[in-house]
């Protein structure tokens, strides 16, 4: 087995991943990033396409911004509904700030392409990866790539393998504090290259439960709607959906909901999850394998960044000025706005969507609630403000 060692190990090489690794490479310390899938692979996640400010301006500093300016949809607003009833939330005007829908494949994209030029070494093929001595200063990461075993000696390990990965496994259970929420239905999503039907995110709560219309580009659409957990894939042929989204949107929406070829259709289940055991010795852990939140409100991405932002204020600390009091309050400091976003995310889940065990009372609740928003500056911006994003 070869060893080696780095300041930092990364595991994933996602957007928390990369993003992590660059701000961390722009002040010299070094990195190794080791993702278990191909590139390919990586970059055929198909996630979330709503960015924060804070997420923007952090691909800025970084020098990262130019297809994210050419690209990007700058949006001033999203919309709620309820049944025909379109409820504008101008965020623009109620927090003089935007979000941005560029795909997070792209930045993904963006991180990738730029990673060689500025040193950063990524391992792909990373199988039976295991973390070892978290306790100790020798902590270590060990895979193997084609069959060699490699060892990776690190001063610092940063978790950034989403949900399933082995970075949150590697703590002792007597040191876990994790809470969970399952909802009991999950979105049928689909994307095509077709033309959004709306200038703007539409989050549809009608009838038969939450629609939402969006878009990755002028030219590319995503839809989604809320289905049982017990629906699989087969039961919904492209015609079936697209005849569903033209019956939701039809009403709302400025223009028609334009058909063609899937080039992804999948269902997707929803959970509100927050493991907050964020540091064990010389592991952190930032992004999805902290935390999950339901896609309603596009927090996930955002949240990833939130974390890794203050990851790396709080190691170029360490290095640079000798500080680990950034290191110490890490966990304290990222789940301050880690539970501000679920809140924000349930809030919208709740509002936004038909609960199985709900009967007329709640649906008048959501109705009410709709209506009060519909008329209330006040709640209006409080929505507006979370949903482009609480300061970083």
């Amino acid at each position: 087995m070869s060893t080696r060692r780095t300041q930092v190990a990364v595991i994933g090489a996602g957007p928390a991943g990369l993003l992590l690794a660059h701000l961390l490479r722009a002040e010299g310390i070094d990195v190794i990033v080791i993702e278990r899938q191909t590139p390919d692979y990586v970059l055929g996640r198909i996630r979330a396409g709503v960015l924060e400010r804070g997420t923007t301006d952090l691909l800025h500093q970084l020098g990262l911004g130019a297809r994210l300016t050419a690209e990007g949809m700058v949006e001033d607003g999203f919309a709620l509904a309820d049944g025909e009833h379109l409820i504008r939330i101008d965020i623009a005007a109620l927090t003089g700030k935007r979000v941005t829908v560029y795909g997070q494949t792209e930045v993904t994209r963006d991180l990738m392409d730029a990673a060689p030029a500025r040193g950063i070494e990524i391992v792909y093929g990373a199988s039976d990866v295991a973390l070892h001595d978290l306790t100790d200063d020798r902590a270590a990461v060990t895979f193997s790539v084609d069959g060699v075993e490699q060892r990776i000696e690190a001063d610092f390990i940063a978790g950034c393998d989403g949900f399933h990965g082995p970075s949150r496994k590697a703590i002792p259970m007597a040191e876990r504090r994790e809470f969970e929420r399952v909802y009991p239905f999950g979105w049928l999503g689909i994307l095509a290259d077709v033309p959004p039907c709306h200038p703007e995110l539409i989050y549809a709560n009608g009838p038969k439960g939450f629609a939402l219309a969006s878009m990755r580009s002028p030219t590319r659409s995503r839809y989604y709607i809320q289905v049982p957990l017990t629906d699989r894939i087969e039961q919904w042929p492209e015609a079936r959906l697209w005849d569903e989204l033209e019956e939701r949107f039809a009403p709302l929406a400025a223009g028609p909901v334009t058909r063609g070829p899937a080039l992804e259709m999948s269902i997707a289940p929803l959970r509100s999850y927050v493991f907050e055991t964020m540091r064990y010795g010389r592991l952190f852990l930032a992004g999805d394998s902290a935390h999950i939140v339901p896609p309603t409100g596009a927090k996930g991405l955002n949240l990833a960044a939130s974390d890794v932002a203050y990851l790396s204020q709080a190691m170029i600390g360490h290095y640079r000025r000798g500080d680990d009091s950034g290191l110490d309050g890490y966990q304290a400091k990222a789940l301050a706005r880690i539970w501000k976003a679920e809140r924000f995310s349930w809030f919208l889940t709740k509002l936004m969507h038909r609960f199985p065990d709900d009967g007329p009372f709640e649906h008048r609740m959501q109705s009410a609630e709709l209506a009060y928003l519909a008329g209330s500056t006040a709640m209006q911006t409080a929505v507006a403000e979370n949903y482009v994003g609480l300061p970083l």
